[in-house]
């Protein structure tokens, strides 16, 4: 298992707007749970959390004059961390749909990302519509998990992390992976053999997840998320880590 408690800070600017911040964060801390195992939008450099999603998170808490404070967790535990109040935001690469709406609420999207198929070289999967009847790989709690239970007569193979299911998809354990198509770049890039099937398994919004009982945070990240829109700012965040093909 991951480590569930890595903490990292980010210091940013203390200047600016009142304290939005959730029951469990001090006055200036803005408290964002994530899962550490997601290049390039969070992934560990050193002990340090960078990314994608790292470095939005540390622009809004500037942006609302707060300290950001990220704490690396399971994916299927961060909306319940915000829930709880354990964590003001949920940023992990978290797609917006009805389930998660029940329990929380979710910001302007700040990126459009999509679901792909990992497979090995050779597979004869070329198309989802292939998936039926395969042992497929996925991570727990991620829109593909979710999605992958539609595959008719497909096994389902739940993993605690995205790399351990390329890794069963390696040792032929499995016929494929169902997973974001940025972090799919990155194992493909890794592991030899290992290619993504041309047609996209869906394709989805990425936002910020809030308790819903917090309103007044919910506005100020959707104000701070349009001034980084606006700023080109978002957009040299994402070019950071997703260079042009």
């Amino acid at each position: 298992m991951k480590k569930f408690l890595a903490v990292v800070m980010v210091a940013v600017c203390a200047m600016g707007l009142a304290a939005c911040g959730s029951k469990g964060s001090s006055d200036k801390t803005l408290v964002m749970a994530t899962n550490a195992e997601f290049p390039p939008y969070e992934f560990y450099e050193g002990d340090k959390v960078v990314g994608i999603d790292a470095e939005m998170a540390a622009a809004v808490a500037e942006e609302l004059g707060m300290e950001l404070k990220i704490e690396d967790m399971a994916f299927d535990s961060i909306i319940a961390a915000v829930q709880s109040g354990k964590a003001d935001m949920g940023v992990a690469g978290m797609t917006v749909n009805e389930d998660r709406l029940k329990n929380v609420n979710f910001s302007t999207p700040y990126t459009e990302a999509a679901q792909v198929i990992i497979i090995k070289d050779g597979s004869t999967v070329a198309t989802p519509d292939d998936l039926t009847g395969k042992k497929i790989g996925v991570q727990l709690g991620t829109t593909g998990d979710i999605y992958a239970g539609d595959i008719a007569d497909a096994t389902i193979e739940r993993y605690n992390k995205g790399f351990e299911a390329v890794q069963a998809l390696l040792q032929d354990k499995i016929d494929a992976v169902i997973i974001d198509r940025e972090p799919a770049k990155v194992f493909v890039s890794q592991n030899e053999g290992l290619v993504i099937v041309d047609e996209e398994f869906t394709v989805e919004d990425y936002a910020i997840a809030i308790a819903k009982d917090n309103e007044e945070l919910l506005t100020k990240i959707n104000e701070a998320l349009a001034k980084l829109e606006a700023s080109g700012k978002l957009q040299e965040i994402k070019d950071k880590y997703i260079t042009a093909e």
